[in-house]
């Protein structure tokens, strides 16, 4: 049986149920049809370097996992900063929306999208 190695490993990010049914819904979308979910970290914000998440196509260098029926890419870049991570979705209406918990992050912003982070 040839296993890609990326499926063998933990995975980076993790989502919780209502994530997941967040993101599954927002995949049946025509705009979103045979994408994936990747999460990533990039310059900017407040605290140095920022969170984000777009539906996309898989690359050689990702990192791949699927939990609760959802498949979540992350590239090597990111995978240093974010390893460990938990996005949770909420729809309470003065804190609703994607949330990130990162373990690596040593201080974050009070809008929660941008944190610091030792690599």
């Amino acid at each position: 049986m040839d296993m890609d190695a990326s499926t063998l490993t933990e995975p980076v990010v993790t989502l919780t149920e209502s994530a997941a049914g967040e993101v599954k819904a927002l995949l049946e979308k025509p705009e979103n049809a045979g994408k994936l979910l990747r999460v990533y970290v990039e310059q900017g914000g407040c605290s140095g370097m920022q969170y984000s998440m777009v539906f996309d196509e898989k690359r050689l260098d990702d990192v791949a996992a699927e939990m609760h029926g959802v498949s979540v890419l992350v590239d090597p870049f990111s995978a240093k900063y974010i390893r460990g991570a938990v996005v949770d979705f909420s729809e309470s209406l003065t804190a609703g929306g994607f949330k990130i918990s990162n373990p690596n992050a040593r201080e974050s912003c009070g809008c929660g999208k941008s944190f610091t982070a030792q690599a």
